[in-house]
């Protein structure tokens, strides 16, 4: 059976790098066009924060494709999804490649994350459907590398298409990707799901088991404290293309390179917290990644209110803002799905939804407080992780409650 796998080899190369690729399409289509916002905006007869709007649109995508795909490839398989999914991706990034007006635009970029999100809901469900709870361990591991790394790669790769093609290439370069993984997928991805695994979910158990998860405080604390501390990273790359590009008159080019220098403190983070985990323990790693963030939102609020903000001291700052979710996304991952056995699937599709959904409001809530870019970015990240902190503080508080009293000592 599938979800048995051979102890001698659970998966080739070639599946985990196909997997891969599915993961990555999510942060290469976010990342690598930041360089080029100004540009774009420019082309287009708009200011840079109209086009910035694209990633909340981007973000709302990602974050109903993920409520749809879970449970649609529960009841029907892996492979059919991705091939609609990916067709969806390459389409839209089509459309993105000739949009002449920001209103078509919006609309590519939100049928393009309907499209993209299926790679990673799959690469997970496949994971899970084949390997063993060591095995899912060790594959996640490798495509935390590739989602780690993509950040950092794809404003580097963005910064040279914009040199070579204009910002049009770095479209029609995701477009090529998304064509890529289709080739992939159909020549070299086999269905992970047999049909006797598959549930005959209706609209119904699906809305209903979303509902259950939300009343299940087990679930929906660490989840609520996941999304709201990883949703200020999505606030900083919504801001990050004009307030480093526009604002302090960096260049594409140096941009990717700051852009990737957080990408890499994240990276640091998730690797070091994977060696620390059986020592400190998971809620006291979250705790110690929502205080660095705490930190770095709190730093860059004061820095906004004195009007002493420079390149150096709002890098400080946001370094401890992005390198903070390092510690808190996987953590708040895994607390939240520790105890929801068969609707884990669910659970997943359902915290990654919220992620993006929280992403979503702090996307727009940037461009409707009147204020400049870099007081309106702190407020936000203030907010939500401030937001986050409290119910890191109500998982400590009940794991408290929970300990059995020490009985005393002495005579």
């Amino acid at each position: 059976m599938l979800n048995q796998p051979s102890t001698t080899r659970p998966y080739s190369i070639r599946w985990i790098v196909i997997l891969g690729l599915l993961t990555a399409l999510g942060p290469l289509s976010i990342d690598m066009y930041l360089p080029a916002l100004p540009a774009m905006a420019k082309d287009l007869s708009v200011e840079t924060a109209q086009v910035a709007n694209s990633l909340p649109a981007y973000f709302f995508g990602l974050a109903l494709g993920q409520l749809i795909y879970g449970p649609v490839s529960d009841r029907i398989g892996r492979k059919i999804p991705l091939y609609f999914g990916l067709s969806l991706f390459a389409l839209a990034s089509l459309v993105c490649i000739v949009a002449s007006s920001i209103d078509v635009l919006l609309i590519a970029r939100f049928f393009q994350a309907l499209g993209g999100c299926v790679g990673v809901v799959m690469a997970r469900a496949a994971i899970r459907d084949r390997l063993s709870m060591a095995e899912s361990a060790q594959a996640y591991s490798m495509l935390m590398l590739v989602m780690g790394a993509a950040p950092i790669l794809a404003p580097m790769l963005g910064s040279a298409l914009l040199i070579w093609t204009g910002w049009h290439g770095i479209f029609a370069m995701l477009l090529l990707c998304g064509l890529a993984c289709l080739l992939l997928i159909h020549f070299y991805f086999d269905e992970t799901l047999p049909v006797e695994s598959r549930r005959k979910l209706t609209v119904g158990q699906v809305l209903s088991t979303y509902a259950e998860l939300l009343k299940d405080h087990r679930f929906r604390t660490p989840a609520l404290a996941g999304g709201l501390l990883g949703a200020a990273m999505f606030a900083y790359i919504s801001a990050s293309s004009e307030l480093f590009i526009d604002h302090f008159g960096v260049s594409a080019q140096n941009f990717a390179w700051i852009f990737g220098f957080n990408a890499f403190g994240l990276i640091v983070l998730s690797q070091l917290n994977a060696r620390l985990v059986k020592r400190l323990g998971v809620l006291r790693l979250l705790h110690i990644g929502a205080s660095m963030q705490s930190f770095g939102a709190i730093f860059l609020l004061c820095l906004a209110l004195s009007g002493h903000s420079t390149l150096t001291t709002s890098m400080f700052g946001l370094f401890f803002v992005v390198s903070g979710v390092g510690l808190t996304g996987a953590n708040a991952t895994a607390i939240a799905l520790a105890e929801q056995g068969q609707r884990a699937g669910m659970a997943s599709a359902l915290m990654g939804a919220l992620q993006f959904g929280f992403g979503l409001l702090a996307g727009l809530a940037l461009y409707m407080l009147p204020y400049a870019l870099s007081l309106s970015m702190s407020i936000v990240m203030v907010v939500l992780i401030g937001a986050g902190l409290t119910a890191v503080y109500v998982l400590r508080w009940r794991e408290r409650r929970a300990m059995p009293p020490v009985p005393p000592t002495g005579a």
